[in-house]
């Protein structure tokens, strides 16, 4: 059976240039780059390389911006809790975040509340998207930072980061953004976002697991997360792990050559699924906004079905798609982002993520608009001959 992938923002698969590159480092070249030696000297500059790659990504105006980590949900860490431990002795400890993060922010921001933070969860309206002016009217004097999700990984909506970080910037405040799963979808430059820090993650655009990185403004105060060895200029502790870090280089050289090519196509198969499943599938709700969404995400709600069952069926047909967040597996709870759109639990349990990437055809779309119209409509009837 050819299995056709729609679950990118959970994972894309490995970029063939990118496993190409890390070969050597798996092999040869596999060196110590803290070692001063021949060995350490060659993976001590690729290192340097996948830096300069991943700072030309974003935007940073120096690659000494960028700290290499083990992923999103370290680098989310690192940079609040950063933050947080420079204020531990003082009497300034409220952080504003957004209601519908990602659990790396959440689950982080929960931690330091009972640690004596004060910590403000902005809500957000129907289509995922917080109001500015409540924003502006939540900051305190003791407000240490910022942490606002980019583009949210269930709903695909995108925040206003430039006007976040200009209202920030008004009360000298430092700004943390999410943007996970931004990176190789839509353009993110630092500079023009204005952001103190950001997160980001190999394997959200074609690269290696296991590896991530934080971009650190010059000047941003911010506490060791991980402790030992002078790794990453003392800012993250820990032999590097060579190999996937020039993957992520590689892939960020990747995404930033390609990034309009990708964007344009990768909207144009979501609108053709977007479009194929509401002309052939009646009560049918979308979720987030029409507009200020990236291209690659559709979250639907399809009345009286099971969003489970769904998945499950799709997954017997060679279809792979998701319930919203892959950090919630398992969870029988509803997702916490569609409970703060407004969505009733049975609602929110009727709810399938598909998120489309560049490894996809216009005959994968057509195949799955037909198989999910022809799974909906079995569901429905047997629902509504138990009921005769």
């Amino acid at each position: 059976m050819d299995h056709i992938y729609l679950d990118h923002n959970a994972t894309t698969p490995l970029h063939p240039q990118v496993l190409e590159a890390m070969m050597p480092y798996l092999t040869d070249q596999f060196g110590n780059g803290s070692s001063i030696h021949f060995y350490g000297r060659q993976v001590r500059s690729a290192v340097d390389k996948a830096r300069e790659q991943v700072a030309s990504l974003i935007g940073a105006k120096s690659p000494s911006e960028v700290v290499f980590t083990s992923g999103g949900t370290e680098s989310d860490n690192h940079a609040i809790k950063g933050t947080a431990l420079r204020q531990k002795n003082a009497p300034s400890n409220h952080i504003i975040t957004t209601s519908i993060e990602h659990s790396a922010v959440l689950h982080t921001c929960e931690y330091l509340e009972k640690h004596g933070f004060e910590i403000t969860y902005l809500p957000v309206d129907r289509h995922g998207l917080i109001s500015l002016d409540q924003f502006r009217e939540t900051i305190q004097e003791d407000t240490i930072l910022i942490s606002i999700m980019y583009v949210n990984n269930e709903i695909g909506a995108i925040q206003s980061m430039t006007n976040i970080s200009s209202i920030a910037q008004d009360h000298n405040i430092p700004v943390h953004t999410d943007a996970v799963q931004a990176i190789g979808k839509i353009p993110v430059d630092v500079e023009d976002l204005g952001v103190n820090l950001l997160s980001l993650s190999a394997h959200k655009f074609y690269g290696p697991k296991g590896v991530g990185a934080n971009y650190v403004r010059q000047r941003t105060r911010l506490d060791n997360f991980v402790h030992g060895g002078a790794q990453e200029r003392n800012r993250r502790a820990g032999t590097e792990n060579v190999a996937a870090i020039v993957g992520m280089g590689e892939a960020a050289e990747i995404a930033k050559r390609d990034l309009q090519e990708n964007s344009d196509r990768i909207t144009k198969l979501t609108n053709r699924l977007r479009n194929g499943l509401k002309e052939k599938i009646e009560n049918i709700r979308e979720n987030g906004h029409s507009e200020h969404t990236d291209p690659g995400t559709l979250s639907i709600s399809v009345k009286s079905v099971s969003g489970e069952m769904l998945l499950m069926r799709l997954d017997m047909e060679g279809i792979c798609a998701s319930s919203g967040s892959a950090c919630a597996s398992g969870s029988v709870e509803p997702s916490h982002v569609l409970a703060q759109l407004g969505l009733p639990p049975e609602v929110a349990q009727s709810t399938v993520r598909f998120s489309v990437g560049s490894t996809n055809t216009e005959e994968q779309i057509d195949k799955t608009i037909r198989k999910v119209t022809e799974i909906v409509d079995q569901m429905r009837s047997v629902q509504d001959s138990s009921w005769v």
